[in-house]
């Protein structure tokens, strides 16, 4: 993989030596459909080979590699429908070139600033933005997580993997390190997706009445319940981007000429039959049409920018699950992709981390209380001497179970999320 093709700017990237690195962490698409490096077949297989996001014990290679292939077909008709690839790296470059500009903006002390794509599951892989950033030069890097709610399953999985990446590709001591690894209530991130919010209502058809009475339904990625049991940070923090984003939507309802909207919050895209976050986003559309809803406008959460769970889940599959259940108008507010006020809260962001000198949020320090991974945590090569709350790993402390198809004990529940044991959605 060449560098330009990791590097933000491609081509166009200034020369030099950058003064910080800012390497842009994420799940990543498929670029092609059947290609060996960057098809569907090979992002599934790194995908459910990775434990961290898909828990299969000791057969995880194994087994993940076979349930990639099964699903390879069906995902590569999905990916045909949406045009043959996922739009995620495009979108991620042009978000980092429009960062970096801003970047050396705010922060000129720092900079020049240069951004790097290093994607959990398909090229550019976290391996050739290390190698890139080493060709360049960089020293100073900040790992900035491109999900803004913190979860173990995504920036997790995507921190562990760098650090480990790094030791065994002998980059240890090479870059200095610091962790941006969550900003879900960031101001102007919540301004742009109230924006988004805006657009979305303002797409509705010019009738009073039903403008009024519209539901707008935010639908984040949903985790197996095992991992929220465990400890994991992603539900309270989705739960706080849309108490911020609807305290401005109530707040400016009036300037943009809509009516302020109800609103629920739905997860989408469980994968296999176990227990997962409810409820599900195909289970809160059947019932808002049940009840009598005609109206809804989808809101993505926690996706910086369109890929398969926007563009082929919410966009094809949940408009089918809509018009199903009798809701005749149902819109979709634009994700975030390169607007203006997505990449300036990515620069602001960046350049308040920057700033601060810290190594990473305080929240990142400290495990779930079930954590049985070492590695979780971890800052190789700090820019400041940093240390864990948890050093230790002794018996980690249990988390329920239950069997397969049933429903946790009453004790055992939290009064949000419910549980979701219905079919995947994908």
């Amino acid at each position: 993989m060449s560098s330009t093709a990791t590097r933000a700017g491609g081509d166009d990237a200034p020369t030099g030596t950058p003064k910080t690195g800012v390497l842009m962490l994420n799940m990543g698409g498929p670029s092609s459909l059947e290609g060996e490096r960057d098809g569907v077949g090979a992002f599934l297989r790194r995908l459910f080979e990775d434990g961290e996001i898909i828990t299969l014990g000791r057969l995880q290679n194994s087994l993940g590699s076979f349930i990639a292939r099964r699903r390879t077909p069906k995902i590569i008709e999905q990916y045909r429908q949406i045009g043959g690839k996922s739009p995620i790296g495009d979108w991620t470059r042009q978000q980092g070139r429009d960062m970096e500009r801003k970047l050396d903006a705010l922060s000129p002390s720092t900079g020049p600033h240069r951004a790097y794509v290093g994607f959990r599951y398909a090229p550019p892989l976290t391996e050739d933005a290390l190698d890139a950033m080493a060709a360049d030069g960089v020293e100073r890097v900040v790992a900035f997580s491109q999900y803004p709610q913190f979860s173990c399953t995504t920036a997790g999985s995507s921190y562990n993997h760098l650090w480990r990446t790094l030791r065994e590709r002998g980059l240890e001591g090479r870059f200095k390190f610091s962790v941006l690894d969550r900003w879900s209530t960031n101001r102007t991130y919540i301004e742009a997706v109230a924006d988004q919010v805006r657009q979305g209502l303002q797409a509705l058809p010019d009738d009073p009445a039903l403008r009024s009475r519209a539901v707008l339904v935010f639908t984040a990625h949903s985790l197996p319940m095992k991992v929220v049991y465990k400890g994991d940070q992603y539900p309270a923090e989705v739960t706080a981007t849309v108490g911020a984003v609807m305290a401005l939507v109530r707040q400016r309802a009036a300037e943009w000429g809509v009516p302020v909207p109800r609103h629920v919050l739905a997860w989408q895209s469980k994968v296999g039959y176990l227990p997962w976050m409810g409820p599900s986003t195909g289970q809160v559309l059947e019932g808002l049409g049940r009840q009598g809803h005609e109206a809804v406008v989808m809101t993505p959460l926690g996706f910086t920018s369109d890929h398969i769970e926007t563009l082929f889940e919410i966009d094809v599959e949940y408009r089918e699950d809509a018009e199903k259940a009798g809701i005749r108008h149902f819109g979709r507010a634009p994700s975030l992709n390169a607007s203006d006020l997505v990449t300036t809260a990515m620069a602001e962001v960046v350049a308040d981390h920057l700033a601060s000198g810290e190594v990473c949020t305080p929240q990142y320090q400290i495990n779930c209380h079930a954590c049985d991974n070492a590695t979780c945590r971890t800052v190789l090569d700090p820019i400041a001497p940093y240390a864990k709350l948890r050093d230790s790993y002794g018996t980690p402390s249990p988390v329920p179970t239950w069997p397969e198809g049933s429903t946790p004990e009453p004790s055992l529940q939290a009064p949000a999320p419910f549980t979701n044991t219905g079919p995947e959605r994908r």
